[in-house]
């Protein structure tokens, strides 16, 4: 459609909501606190509008959400930890936006989560050893942000990972030789970062890879 306007906090009260879905439209103003208060959403999806602010803390509330896409606005602030408590969660969206800070540790508690894009952002900091706890991830997309540091060894713990997306980054370091252990990566991209690119003989292991960029490193 072509709404526009705020989101109001009234949708607040409706409790029993399972999905709400308002991605493709002409909709700013920020994300209202209110909710925080859908504990039987599963769906929360806003992406692909021109919502500003940033991400309310009480989101960490929807313990029943499954999917949350707030790519392609203009949020801006930090991640919050709390959305660590999303325990359901198998998609979180939040690319293409203005995010800053840095990535919570937090998010290394969600079990479930299959898609993690926070590429596209402002991020800084390095990459958490917590997620390599993401052990169900397939999609981990990084690229297009200031994070820094290396690239933890503890990611070869994500045996389910089949894109690996790091580059134009400022990521330092060895390229790890656990990232040997990712069985089903297809796609390892960490070109244009400023890491001291020996390869490991650890990633000829990598039997489905069909993309490694490792150039301008």
């Amino acid at each position: 459609n072509e709404l526009s306007g705020t989101i109001p906090s009234a949708l607040g009260s409706l409790v029993a909501l399972r999905k709400l879905y308002l991605y493709n439209n002409d909709i700013s103003g920020t994300i209202p606190s209110a909710l925080g208060s859908l504990v039987a959403l599963r769906d929360l999806a806003l992406d692909n509008n021109d919502i500003n602010g940033t991400i309310p803390s009480a989101l960490g509330s929807l313990v029943a959400l499954q999917y949350l896409h707030l790519n392609n606005n203009d949020i801006s602030g930090t991640i919050p930890s709390a959305l660590g408590s999303l325990v359901a969660l198998q998609e979180l969206h939040l690319n293409n936006n203005d995010i800053s800070g840095t990535i919570p540790s937090a998010l290394g508690s969600l079990v479930a989560l299959r898609d993690l894009y926070l590429n596209n952002n402002d991020i800084s900091g390095p990459i958490p050893s917590a997620l390599g706890s993401l052990v169900a991830l397939q999609y981990l997309y990084l690229n297009n942000n200031d994070i820094s540091g290396p690239i933890p060894s503890a990611l070869g713990s994500l045996v389910a990972l089949q894109y690996l997306e790091l580059y134009n980054n400022d990521l330092s370091g060895p390229i790890p030789s656990a990232l040997g252990s990712l069985v089903a990566l297809q796609g390892l991209e960490l070109n244009n970062n400023r890491l001291e690119t020996n390869i490991s003989s650890a990633l000829g292991s990598l039997s489905k890879l069909e993309h490694l960029f490792v150039q301008n490193n």
